[in-house]
């Protein structure tokens, strides 16, 4: 089973253009089924996940999950997301990657109104990526905040469950893995691995880095899948430091 991890459409860093990403998503439309962490495993299944909910995700990658019939699970982060937004889609829409959490009263993000909207389409899943963004490994952070008052922001303002959780930046340490699985089914991280199902390796979900594509489908060339797959065979033995 293959996870991928994206970010941004038509951003400056952590991003992919428009039309390459359209091409992506044409290529897994035809070649894959996605899914969601609790759906059964068909026949390729592929889950793509989306960092931290910027508004260009409804704005731009919404339209075409809905264009090709994809399912996709959308990382989210409660202390950015604002309730609506009246303001003009092209200021949501013109900050650079590392303005965009400084500037979350400007609509930088989906508002839960639109979270909503694309809930109800059945394409669109939200999991947690923590209450406020942070490196759950440093001292100074409060991992058990980070991780029950995200979860319970968001069911309380969506009326859904959440079960999956996106570690921040990718940082975790056993103590952290552990303190998730307590309130959250599913763990992703980065990795540039592939998974035998949900239950990841070691408890972990690893996610292919599927930001800066150069075409449509070179993640899925027969020698990137294998060099995914011997990672994770490597990381079952010898853990996921």
């Amino acid at each position: 089973m293959i996870s991928m991890m994206y970010h941004h459409l038509n951003s400056d860093r952590c991003s992919n253009k428009y039309e390459i990403f359209e091409e992506h998503l044409k290529y897994i439309s035809q070649n894959f089924t996605t899914v969601f962490p609790c759906d059964k495993l068909p026949k390729n299944p592929i889950c793509l996940v989306f960092d931290d909910g910027y508004f260009d995700f409804y704005k731009l990658i919404f339209p075409l999950l809905k264009k090709y019939n994809l399912k996709a699970l959308l990382a989210v982060v409660p202390k950015y997301i604002l309730d609506d937004c009246d303001i003009e889609d092209t200021k949501r829409l013109s900050y650079e990657h590392n303005d965009l959490f400084q500037y979350y009263e400007n609509g930088t993000f989906c508002s839960y109104n639109e979270l909503k909207e694309m809930i109800q389409s059945g394409l669109v899943e939200i999991a947690s990526h923590s209450y406020s963004h942070q490196n759950l490994v440093e001292d100074s952070v409060d991992v058990i905040l980070e991780l029950q008052k995200s979860k319970k922001v968001l069911e309380e303002k969506l009326n859904i469950k959440v079960e999956s959780f996106v570690f921040p930046f990718g940082k975790y340490n056993q103590q952290v893995l552990d303190e998730t699985k307590k309130y959250y089914k599913y763990a992703f991280r980065i990795g540039n691995g592939t998974n035998k199902d949900f239950n990841g390796t070691k408890g972990v979900i690893y996610r292919i880095d599927g930001d800066n594509l150069k075409n449509g489908n070179e993640i899925f060339n027969f020698f990137n899948i294998l060099q995914y797959r011997i990672k994770i065979v490597i990381k079952s033995i010898v853990g996921n430091r």
